[in-house]
């Protein structure tokens, strides 16, 4: 991406937020875009947070900017390419054939702010697989260097699967999706759109039809892409900045929907969380929340205050602009 004097925005699906795009080299599906968006703001410091969503997602999370903001903390998002406001009509949905892809995404926003917003303090916030992204983004990246410090909301650091379909078909499936990238891989459910959104069992309103219920199906690609990207963290990061990871207390795999599934993270393992955060980097913090979720953004009042509680503890500790 190259630096723009008088770059567009223009207003965002979100009332109060504004959006650019970053026309980004072209991919193995041909042109690729991502989509920065960036709440209208009154605040001038130079701090600033970008957040990054995870997979079968976009950014919706509002309130987010609103508690971001009153850490005196500029507020941006990035949709990576073929998710949400970046999905473009020749693409398939939420896939990828490397992690490095979703790198250059970051890279990318990274700069724009940095270059062309006057962002001097950046916090990276990534969910999910947003949060492997940006463990790696911020480990090796081209713009690693500006980021001061990263917050990880349940990341994608290990599929949640039994041991030995961890030791035998995941790297079978990786093997199989460096021949047929864009083989379907079944596997999701719907619980997980149902405990969140407003029209099932949820209190969230979001796009349907850039975050369906059951998610985009995960292609064989992406899988490789993930398993390699998951084995580059248990070899070992190097990330310089201060890194918290936050994860839900304890996890479910639930067959059929029950009120438990609001006080539990059922797309992740947190204990493959817990034991692999540690190697992110060495000035790594790692808590739980109690009665958390997947996202814990989208957690019931209570735990989404403990959340936010334990981002602004740390935060005073470590954000020096």
């Amino acid at each position: 991406m190259t630096e723009t004097a008088s770059r567009a925005w223009t207003r965002d699906v979100l009332d109060g937020f504004e959006q650019t795009t970053l026309v980004l080299p072209d991919s193995w599906d041909g042109p690729v875009e991502a989509v920065v968006v960036r709440r209208v703001t009154g605040l001038t410091s130079g701090g600033a947070v970008l957040y990054v969503h995870g997979f079968g997602d976009y950014f919706f999370q509002s309130h987010l900017a609103d508690y971001f903001e009153k850490q005196g903390l500029r507020f941006y998002a990035v949709d990576l390419r073929r998710h949400g406001r970046a999905l473009r009509e020749h693409q398939r949905p939420n896939t990828c054939r490397s992690i490095d892809e979703y790198v250059e995404d970051i890279d990318a926003a990274v700069q724009l702010l940095v270059r062309e917003e006057g962002v001097t303090w950046l916090l990276l916030n990534g969910h999910s697989t947003g949060g492997l992204a940006g463990a790696i983004q911020a480990h090796r990246g081209e713009q690693r260097r500006s980021i001061a410090a990263v917050y990880l909301n349940s990341p994608f650091l290990d599929m949640n699967l039994p041991a030995w379909q961890e030791a035998l078909v995941e790297p079978f499936l990786s093997a199989v999706g460096g021949v047929l990238p864009n083989l379907d891989i079944p596997g999701l459910s719907a619980l997980y759109g149902d405990s969140i959104h407003e029209s099932r069992n949820g209190s969230w309103a979001f796009d349907l039809t850039w975050k369906p219920l059951a998610g985009f199906p995960a292609k064989a690609g992406w899988i490789r892409a993930i398993h390699l990207a998951q084995r580059e963290v248990e070899d070992g990061l190097s990330i310089q900045a201060p890194v918290l990871v936050l994860h839900a207390e304890r996890s479910l795999r639930p067959k059929k929907w029950s009120d438990d599934l609001l006080r539990a993270d059922i797309v992740l393992d947190v204990d493959d969380i817990a034991r692999l955060a540690p190697m992110l980097g060495p000035n790594v913090e790692v808590d739980a929340v109690p009665d958390g979720i997947h996202d814990l953004a989208l957690a019931a009042d209570g735990p989404r205050e403990t959340a936010f509680r334990m981002v602004t503890d740390w935060l005073a500790r470590v954000r020096q602009d």
